[in-house]
C-alpha cells in the first residue's frame, strides 16, 4: 500500500488523492512465459505473467493508470511469424494489441524496435489498439518547429479522469500523456524509414509540446519516454535523454525504458541529478521497469487539489519483480487471447529446415569459439558476393562481421545460443540470429577495419599482467557490440586500456589492443579497401563503429539476414564438425605469464569445456545470478 510518509504535510481537513502509475516497457513481444528458441516454458517473463503484478498493483490503489513504454512489437518468433508469414489483413488483431487490450492499457508509446518490420506493418498493427498511441518526436513531415510537424501518431493525448480521494469522493483531473522515441531509429532502420519518417531531438520536442498541453488544460503531465538514463548534459539527438528531459518545465513524472534496466536501482547511484533513494531524476519521479515483462514499474503520486489546481505533494517509485507477485506461475486471462498465436508459433518453430553435423553455441564467443557466428558470416558473404555489381567492388576481398547476439549479460545465464547436433528447426535459425536485421555491406579501408576491431575489443576489461580474479568481459558492453570478422586472424593485448568506451566513444586515442590482424596469413593492409558484410542496424551507426556511415554503404538490401541464413543452411548445411573452432576468423590473446581471469558463461557450457582447453579452464561454481564462473589461464595466450 501507499507509504504513509507521502501524506506528511497535509493540513487538517485537506483531502489527499493517491494516483498510481504502472509501467511495462521493452516487452519485445514476450507475451507468454515461453522461450521459443529453446521450445520450453520460461517462468519469470511475459506480459501474461506480469499481468498478475498489474492486477495486484491496481487492487492496492483507488486510482491507477497503465502504460507501455515501447519496444513491444519485435523480439520473439511470434512477432516474426505475424510479420513475415501471416501478415495482417484488414480486421486482423495483432497478438500484442490483443493482450494489451485485454489488460486495458490507458496509452502506449513507440520504441525503436517498433519499426523493424517496416512502417506499413507497424501502422497496421496499431489499428487494433483500443487505447491512444503517442509519440511527439517522430514526424512524417517536419514543420518549422515541432508543433508544426505532421507527426506519425498523436504527439500527446489528454485523459479526463475522475480520481477518488481517501474518503471516496470524486475529483476531475486532466492528465496529459506524451511519448518519445530515440532519434537513432532513423539510423537503425534507415533503409525502411528513409524518405518516410523524420525524428527530432527528444528534449526539443518536449519543450515545444508540453506548454501546449498545459494550454489545453493538462493538470498533470506524464512522459512515456523510450529513452535510457544517461548524461545530465543535453546534446542534440542524444539517445539516453531521461535526465535533460526531466528538467523540462511542466513535466511531472517520467516512465523510462530502452536500456532494459531498472530504476530505482543502485546501478544509477553515481549519476548527476539522479536520486535513487527518492526515485527521482532532476527532482521528478521516474521509473524504469526492466524488460520482457519480468518486472513492472510503479510510481505513486500523492496529489491535492486546491483552488481548482492540482499539486504533487509526494511521490514514490519502485520496480516490482514477478517473483514477488501473487499469482506468479498461474495462467492469466491474457493467455487466452494469444493462445492461438502461440500454437501457430510452436508449429512454425518446429518445422524441419536442415541438419547440423555439430553443436552450435555462443558460450565461448568472446574466447574465439565462434562456430555459430562462422555460419552466419558465410551466409552473409555468399549473399553479398552475388550482388556486388560494380566491377570496382566485386574484386575486393570480402569480410563478414557478426556479433553473438545471445551472449549472456543482461539476458541472464540462459541467454545463449545453444543449437544441438542433429535436425535443425526454424527455431534454431532464430536462435542463431534472433533479430530481423536487413543485410548491408560497407566499403572500408584496412585501417577502418582495424578500428572496427578496436571497438569490439572494448568488450574486455583491462587485465593487469600477473593478476588473478579480474572479470574478462566488461559487463557494460553487450554481446551485440562485440564483432567477429571472418576470415581475419586477430590478436588482442588485454594488458592495454580500451581505445573505445562501452558506448563507442573514443576513450584513449593512444591505446591499442589490436596487436595484429592477418588475412590468409598476410597482414591486413591499412591502405587497401575491403567489403565488410554487416547488417542494417550496424551500418546505420548503431554501436558507433568506425566506418559505419552512409558514404561507405555499397549494399543495402531489404532481405533479412535470418532469411539469408535459412536459405544458406538449406542449400549448404552447417559445415564440418571441425569448423566449431572457426577456421577463418580467429580471436586470440597475447600471452600474459602468470595471469588468470574469471569468465562467466551459461552453466550448460560445461559440455564444451574441451573447446577452450588452451585456457586450462577451472570451474569455480555459479554466481548468484546462475552464471558458471570459469578460471582461465592467459599465460600461454590462446
Amino acid at each position: 500500500m501507499l507509504n504513509s510518509a507521502l501524506f506528511s504535510g497535509l493540513a487538517v481537513g485537506q483531502r489527499a488523492v493517491h494516483l498510481r502509475v504502472i509501467e511495462t516497457t521493452d516487452l519485445h513481444q514476450h507475451l507468454l512465459p515461453y522461450d521459443y528458441y529453446a521450445d520450453r516454458p520460461l517462468d519469470g517473463i511475459g506480459l501474461a505473467h506480469a499481468a498478475h503484478l498489474i492486477d495486484a498493483a491496481r487492487a492496492e490503489a483507488a486510482n491507477a493508470l497503465l502504460f507501455d513504454n515501447g519496444d513491444f512489437l519485435q523480439g520473439t518468433p511470434m512477432g516474426d511469424l505475424v510479420a513475415y508469414e501471416k501478415g495482417l489483413r484488414e480486421g486482423d488483431l495483432h497478438p500484442v494489441m490483443a493482450a494489451m487490450n485485454a489488460l486495458q492499457f490507458d496509452a502506449i508509446t513507440l520504441g525503436n524496435h517498433e519499426f523493424n518490420y517496416g512502417l506499413d506493418f507497424l501502422m497496421k498493427a496499431l489499428t487494433g489498439a483500443a487505447f491512444p498511441v503517442v509519440s511527439a518526436n517522430l514526424a512524417v513531415a517536419k514543420g518549422a518547429d515541432p508543433r508544426r510537424d505532421r507527426t506519425l501518431v498523436k504527439p500527446y493525448v489528454l485523459l479526463d479522469r475522475m480520481l477518488k480521494d481517501d474518503l471516496g469522493h470524486p475529483h476531475p483531473i486532466r492528465i496529459g500523456i506524451i511519448g518519445f522515441a530515440p532519434p537513432q531509429v532513423m539510423n537503425w532502420d534507415h533503409s525502411a524509414l528513409e524518405g518516410r519518417l523524420q525524428a527530432r531531438d527528444i528534449v526539443e520536442a518536449a519543450r515545444a509540446w508540453v506548454p501546449e498541453m498545459r494550454e489545453a488544460g493538462a493538470d498533470l503531465i506524464l512522459a512515456l519516454a523510450h529513452t535510457g538514463i544517461g548524461a545530465a548534459r543535453h546534446s542534440d539527438g542524444m539517445e539516453n535523454a531521461a535526465v535533460p528531459l526531466a528538467r523540462v518545465a511542466g513535466l511531472d513524472a517520467l516512465l523510462t525504458g530502452h536500456s532494459h534496466l531498472m530504476f530505482p536501482s543502485p546501478m544509477f547511484n553515481d549519476l548527476p541529478e539522479v536520486d535513487v533513494a527518492a526515485g527521482t531524476i532532476a527532482g521528478k519521479p521516474a521509473v524504469m521497469g526492466g524488460c520482457w515483462g519480468a518486472h513492472i514499474g510503479v510510481i505513486d503520486l500523492l496529489l491535492m487539489r486546491e483552488a481548482g489546481e492540482w499539486r504533487v505533494l509526494g511521490t514514490r517509485s519502485e520496480v516490482r519483480s514477478l517473483s514477488e507477485g501473487a499469482g506468479a506461475g498461474q495462467p492469466h486471462a491474457v493467455s487466452q487471447v494469444v493462445a492461438s498465436a502461440h500454437e501457430e508459433t510452436l508449429q512454425a518453430i518446429r518445422r524441419p529446415v536442415g541438419q547440423s553435423d555439430r553443436a552450435l553455441h555462443s558460450y565461448f564467443s568472446h574466447l574465439g569459439v565462434t562456430g555459430s557466428l562462422q555460419l552466419v558470416a558465410e551466409a552473409q558473404r555468399d549473399y553479398v558476393r552475388a550482388r556486388l555489381r560494380d566491377p570496382e567492388l566485386s574484386d575486393l576481398p570480402i569480410l563478414s562481421a557478426v556479433a553473438p547476439f545471445k551472449a549472456g549479460g543482461r539476458n541472464g545465464p540462459a541467454g545463449y545460443t545453444d543449437v544441438p547436433k542433429g535436425p535443425l528447426a526454424l527455431r534454431h535459425v532464430a536462435d542463431l540470429y534472433p533479430f530481423p536485421n536487413a543485410i548491408a555491406a560497407l566499403c572500408l579501408t584496412g585501417a577502418e577495419v582495424i578500428e572496427w576491431l578496436e571497438r569490439s575489443a572494448s568488450a574486455y576489461n583491462q587485465i593487469r599482467p600477473g593478476s588473478t580474479g579480474t572479470l574478462l568481459r566488461d559487463p557494460d558492453v553487450p554481446g551485440y557490440n562485440f564483432e567477429v570478422i571472418d576470415p581475419l586472424d586477430v590478436v588482442f593485448d588485454l594488458s592495454q586500456p580500451a581505445r573505445y568506451g562501452p558506448d563507442g566513444t573514443l576513450a584513449d586515442d593512444r591505446a591499442r589492443r589490436v596487436v595484429s590482424v592477418r588475412m590468409q596469413g598476410q597482414p591486413l593492409d591499412p591502405q587497401a579497401q575491403y567489403i565488410l558484410c554487416t547488417n542494417s542496424y550496424r551500418a546505420g551507426g548503431a554501436g558507433a563503429f568506425v566506418g559505419a556511415r552512409a558514404a561507405n554503404l555499397v549494399l543495402a538490401d531489404e532481405r533479412v539476414t535470418r532469411d539469408i541464413l535459412l536459405g544458406h543452411i538449406r542449400q549448404n548445411g552447417t559445415g564440418a564438425e571441425d569448423a566449431q573452432r572457426v577456421q577463418g576468423a580467429r580471436i586470440r590473446f597475447k600471452a600474459m605469464p602468470g595471469t588468470s581471469v574469471i569468465f562467466e558463461t551459461g552453466p550448460s557450457a560445461r559440455r564444451y569445456l574441451d573447446q577452450i582447453a588452451a585456457f586450462h579452464p577451472e570451474p569455480r561454481g555459479l554466481t548468484r545470478q546462475g552464471f558458471l564462473r570459469l578460471k582461465l589461464d592467459l599465460s600461454d595466450g590462446a
